[in-house]
């Protein structure tokens, strides 16, 4: 996951509009739940790539932390406070993982996507949100 995150980070800008774009593609209401989206939408802002890059980069830590010991532990701790407070439901979390998804798959290219790839942030990202769920109490 650790090279996918690299070439993410190498065109940011770019690739986190497209994953807001593709959440909001997926589930157009969920624009409220991002301060960032309310009054414009995807587009290149420091608040939306500094967001973007933070999800990624809590994915990317939580396949290290998978293969390391086999679970994740969340460092910030009060992330799920911020996800009880935006009333995150399981639905929301299964959008943004087919966003992260996508947005790998595209950052990286047909040529290097690969079922493993797909799978090794497939379980992280499942691991991520099982760490913040579980935060929410």
């Amino acid at each position: 996951a650790g090279g996918a995150y690299e070439t993410f980070k190498k065109n940011l800008p770019t690739n986190s509009v497209l994953f807001y774009t593709v959440i909001l593609e997926i589930a157009p209401t969920a624009k409220d739940m991002f301060s960032f989206l309310k009054e414009s939408g995807p587009k290149h802002s420091p608040q939306l790539q500094a967001h973007a890059e933070k999800v990624f980069a809590l994915t990317r830590d939580a396949a290290t932390q998978l293969v390391a010991k086999g679970e994740v532990t969340l460092a910030d701790a009060s992330l799920g406070a911020v996800h009880v407070q935006k009333a995150v439901t399981d639905p929301h979390f299964v959008v943004v993982k087919e966003a992260l998804l996508q947005t790998v798959k595209e950052a990286v290219g047909a040529d290097e996507w690969s079922d493993d790839l797909s799978t090794a942030w497939e379980g992280a990202y499942d691991g991520l949100a099982t760490a913040i769920k579980k935060a929410m109490g």
